[in-house]
């Protein structure tokens, strides 16, 4: 049969699909408002990221995710430097600048070190494992006050560095805090004359044998020396020792 349309394209075999659902199928573009919801999400995520990384490093994070027995150590720490406050048991200080956690907060333009609780507490994998799984075993020795349910206990420098393997000193001394040595400690308070803690007339002592972040600090001196002098707001040993053991 003659074909009546001579201008139509003919299509041959060759040319013809075998099955219409062998047809490429072409590619759809994706919307604007695909990449605009896209990005929306993504600088979602990135924002929520960083919110919780700043509020990671305040002392609220410490006591509301992990460590829920600290609400007494957090609040030393957001006591007001200079006035009449409570330590860690709730005992009366008359000073709350006797206590490391107050006067360290204070900004270095103020004579203190901008410090937060990381300042102090410096977390290692190794250690917050453990505590994860101290936690969730029940088994941490630390928290043993039953006055709060449980609160965790007093650590001093020697525990605080156990977790860095570093010396006891290097948590006060050391090039971000206070980076000076025991002879320039031992200068800097030879106006205290015979009762100059920073001698080794007794042996070399721990930084936390007297200062206490979130308690009175304490004149270990007294122990023995009923008139080693006293700073405002610190403690005599036998003070020290009546304050514990009402916690």
């Amino acid at each position: 049969m003659t074909d009546k349309n001579p201008n139509r394209d003919v299509v041959t075999e060759a040319q013809a699909p075998a099955n219409l659902g062998d047809a490429p199928v072409p590619k759809r573009k994706r919307s604007k408002r695909f990449y605009a919801t896209l990005g929306a999400i993504v600088l979602v995520v990135v924002v929520a990221g960083a919110g919780f990384w700043v509020w990671h490093e305040q002392p609220s994070f410490c006591n509301a995710i992990c460590h829920t027995p600290m609400d007494p150590y957090v609040a030393t720490y957001e006591q007001q430097p200079g006035t009449q406050g409570v330590d860690k048991w709730g005992n009366k200080v008359e000073n709350t600048s006797a206590m490391l956690a107050v006067s360290h907060k204070v900004s270095k333009a103020d004579g203190g070190a901008d410090a937060i609780c990381l300042s102090c507490h410096e977390p290692t994998i190794s250690q917050q494992l453990a505590e994860v799984e101290g936690w969730s075993t029940g088994n941490m020795p630390l928290f043993h006050n039953e006055a709060y349910g449980l609160v965790l206990g007093e650590r001093g420098t020697p525990e605080l560095t156990a977790w860095l393997g570093t010396a006891p000193d290097s948590f006060c001394l050391n090039e971000k805090c206070h980076n000076i040595s025991r002879t320039d400690l031992v200068k800097l308070t030879a106006d205290m004359g015979t009762y100059n803690p920073h001698r080794e007339m007794h042996g070399q002592r721990d930084c936390s044998d007297c200062h206490k972040a979130h308690r009175a600090s304490v004149n270990a001196c007294t122990q023995c020396h009923d008139e080693a002098p006293v700073p405002d707001g610190w403690l005599t040993y036998d003070e020290a020792q009546e304050a514990a053991a009402r916690a």
